[in-house]
């Protein structure tokens, strides 16, 4: 009888590509993540500094990564997605989406609430 792990094509060791084993490390590790081009204090993209000032808003405490600072970072995490532009927000480890979500669902009252519903302690900023 074959194994379906095996045969699935899903390969379970460590993701083969570097970067991706990063993003994912990362993403697992922290509530809120941010890729976003430079850093939460010193911004260096419109978009990205919107995406910050919304998460400064509601409160939440997340960490920025810069894919400035690494060409294979700023594809990666691209690939990583399937979304072509940064920045990238994750909660809890799944990916909510870029600048244009973010400001929609924070519009909505929906950022917050799927802050709170995961769990994401909010107004300690």
């Amino acid at each position: 009888m074959s194994d379906p792990v095996l045969d699935s094509g899903l390969d379970t060791a460590a993701p083969a590509d570097p970067i991706h084993a990063f993003i994912a490390q990362t993403v697992a590790e922290h509530p809120v993540v941010l890729f976003m081009k430079g850093t939460p204090n010193s911004p260096r993209c419109g978009f990205s500094a919107h995406a910050v000032q919304i998460l400064d808003h509601i409160g939440a405490s997340f960490v920025g990564v810069d894919v400035l600072q690494d060409d294979g970072l700023r594809d990666g995490i691209k690939t990583f997605t399937d979304w072509p532009t940064i920045p990238q927000l994750y909660v809890k480890g799944e990916f909510v989406g870029g600048s244009d979500i973010v400001k929609e669902m924070f519009q909505a009252g929906e950022l917050t609430a799927l802050m709170v519903e995961k769990g994401v302690p909010l107004g300690e900023a």
